[in-house]
């Protein structure tokens, strides 16, 4: 069930940024928890094999025993499965099919990039919606036209859901973000040390949280 004031950070595993930094995903998800992060999504844009899934299965045990939303990026299926929420985006499944298969308590969120998309999304059956790139992104292969911190002003009056902002959102950021209207941001390299250390990345979300005055 989505929280009724949602936090500030909304933090995502993407396994390919864990990995190329050595990071195990269920590890690292579990540093997030214990950092204090109460969303986390685990993104996986690669061939779901047995290995991730089994990684994500761990991943939402630790959150579920925590207390802390877990989502699944684009597959349904493996929401289904885990039991937990789901984030689709433009060219996924559509949001209105995937409330049907996840029903509420199940958390399940949209990315939005203009206009047009934030009018379509806040009339869909979804719980939040992602905004971005806010700033320019070194996540995304082919990312969408940056927004920046004016646009999200604009958009933020054309739906009263949840909007979280993404794209290279760093700390220093992240207050001029919030102030222009977003809810949460969502990060991931901002999260994830240079070097392989649980101890780092737990500190890492705990800075965030502070910094975002997303104490609990």
């Amino acid at each position: 069930m989505i929280p009724a004031v949602f936090p500030r950070l909304y933090a995502i595993a993407d396994t390919a940024a864990l990995h190329q930094r050595g990071f195990d995903v269920a590890l690292s998800v579990k540093a997030f928890v214990e950092g204090g992060a109460q969303v986390i999504q685990l993104r996986h844009k690669g061939h779901f094999s047995r290995s991730i899934y089994e990684q994500a299965k761990q991943a939402a045990s630790f959150c579920r025993q925590s207390g802390v939303q877990f989502l699944i990026d684009d597959r349904a299926d493996v929401a289904l499965l885990l039991e937990c929420g789901l984030h689709v985006g433009q060219t996924d499944l559509p949001a209105h099919i995937a409330r049907l298969l996840l029903q509420p308590p199940a958390i399940l969120g949209l990315s939005t990039h203009n206009e047009q998309q934030v009018i379509e999304g806040d009339a869909l059956p979804v719980d939040y919606l992602a905004l971005g790139p806010i700033f320019a992104t070194t996540s995304k292969d082919n990312p969408d036209p940056v927004l920046g911190v004016d646009r999200l002003r604009q958009l933020r009056r054309f739906t009263t859901k949840p909007l979280i902002a993404i794209g290279g959102i760093s700390l220093d950021k992240a207050p001029e973000v919030l102030k222009a209207g977003a809810d949460a941001v969502a990060v991931i390299r901002g999260l994830i040390p240079n070097r392989p250390s649980y101890s780092e990345m737990r500190a890492l979300v705990e800075a965030w949280r502070k910094g975002l005055g997303d104490m609990v």
